[in-house]
């Protein structure tokens, strides 16, 4: 497997991985501007970008997922909670659907919380085991901290949904699993997150306060504090559903 982490200027961090040997690619949360990078490592690499997901609709930053899909021809998904939102066609995806590319494997896992949409992407290698060997968390759990639950403006109603996402998805998944996340320090989404880049589900739940959290305390403390909106997000999230043109 080959796996690349790319961490951007914005503090989001996203992710091109895959099947060297049968030349399949999977790419994470692009940034628009970036999939010309995307395209230059699937050459260098001999592989084809055979999937684009974006874990959820961004409302931080442009998405360059479907445009990269566009220029390399590969499938891009979404949640299926998206049908009837996007202005263009995509390729629904749904809870524990299993998809294949080459010796990669990847199981989604609906984890409604951050966003009604979000979704992250348990990953394995079979040619070096049948188990996972990480899950990429979009924006569901960082190092550190939780996805922000107040987007949509239903923040209790939506931290609620986030406890159940990482207590019945994420944590209950074994301790040595790595969790790569969608941003570090620095982001608009979420509170005290990390800068460091990745981390495991072990020590998240060893050291990550939120975690340890029953869902009333939880709920009370994730909604204790509400962030400053991501600038121009009602615009960015308009332009990532397909719907305006972001200059």
């Amino acid at each position: 497997m080959f796996f690349k982490q790319r961490t951007n200027d914005d503090a989001s961090i996203s992710y091109f991985f895959g099947c060297g040997g049968q030349g399949k690619g999977i790419a994470l949360d692009v940034l628009a501007g970036d999939e010309a990078w995307y395209m230059d490592q699937a050459r260098k690499l001999n592989v084809e970008i055979a999937y684009v997901f974006d874990s959820h609709i961004h409302a931080d930053h442009l998405s360059g997922g479907r445009t990269l899909a566009e220029l390399s021809g590969a499938t891009y998904s979404l949640h299926e909670s998206n049908i009837g939102k996007t202005a263009f066609p995509f390729t629904p995806v749904n809870d524990k659907q299993v998809i294949d590319a080459g010796n990669t494997r990847i199981q989604v896992l609906h984890t409604p919380g951050h966003t009604e949409d979000s979704i992250c992407l348990l990953v394995s290698d079979r040619r070096r085991a049948e188990a996972p060997w990480f899950v990429l968390t979009g924006d569901t759990l960082f190092v550190g901290a939780v996805g922000r639950p107040d987007l949509a403006g239903r923040e209790q109603e939506m931290a609620a949904k986030l406890w159940h996402s990482l207590h019945d998805r994420l944590l209950n998944l074994p301790d040595e699993l790595e969790v790569f996340p969608g941003h570090q320090a620095g982001s608009a989404c979420g509170a005290d997150i990390s800068g460091k880049p990745s981390s495991t589900i072990g020590f998240e739940k060893h050291w990550n306060a939120l975690l340890s959290l029953g869902k009333d305390a939880f709920i009370t403390t994730l909604t204790a504090t509400i962030l400053p909106r991501p600038a121009e997000m009602e615009r960015l999230v308009a332009a990532n559903l397909g719907q305006v043109e972001f200059a």
